[in-house]
Order: C-alpha cells, then structure tokens, then sequence
C-alpha cells in the first residue's frame, strides 16, 4: 500500500501538468455586442467583395469607412433591404437579427475614408 501511494500521487501530478499545459478553452458563444456580431455577418456575407471598409476589400462599391457619420440608422438599413443600383437586396438573405446587428457595425463605422 506504502508503494501504491507515491505512484498514485506521481501520476495525478502528471496529469495535472497536462491540464496546466493545456490552451485555455475558445467559448464559441456569440459577442453580446451587436457591432462585433454585425463585422462577422458584414465579412461572412461578402460584404468586403463589393465594399471598402479602413482600407480592406473590393472596389466595385462604395467605401463604407465613414458610413456611420454619413447615413442614419434608418438609411442604412434600407439600403441593405432595399439594394441600390449595383447591389442586390439582402431581405431574403439576413435575418432580422443579422441586419440589426449589421446596421449596428455599420452605424459604428464613423472614420473618415482612409488616405
């Protein structure tokens, strides 16, 4: 029993170590904030192949860097339901959720186009 001890404590130690070594878990829960959550629907729905936004993406539209200190909620979103010349709607493609959310980033993007 005396000898069943030292490897019993030896292999918890171990063990521990591993734990310790270990990468802290990644929550995969959604951002509480709408404008966190509103870049990922902005990148994952390809926004960024038409759209400019700080200097990063496509050309083809507008550069949305200051889009938050040009538009309106209200003017923001419709444009997202709505479309316009060249862009297509996207009321059946987002969610409610995610055109909230959107505007949201969209309302926080106040910086002048970048030079």
């Amino acid at each position: 029993m005396n000898l069943l001890r030292p490897v019993l404590l030896l292999s918890l130690a171990a063990t521990a170590s591993l734990f310790a070594q270990a990468a802290p878990p990644t929550s995969s829960a959604p951002s509480a904030d709408p404008r966190i959550r509103g870049a990922q629907v902005f990148t994952e729905t390809g926004c960024l192949q038409c759209h400019t936004i700080r200097q990063h993406g496509g050309t083809k539209g507008p550069d949305l860097s200051g889009v938050g200190r040009r538009l309106n909620e209200a003017q923001i979103r419709t444009q997202i339901h709505d479309g316009g010349k060249q862009m297509p709607s996207f009321a059946d493609i987002l969610e409610k959720s995610e055109t909230d959310d959107l505007v949201a980033y969209l309302r926080s993007c106040r910086d002048k186009k970048a030079k």
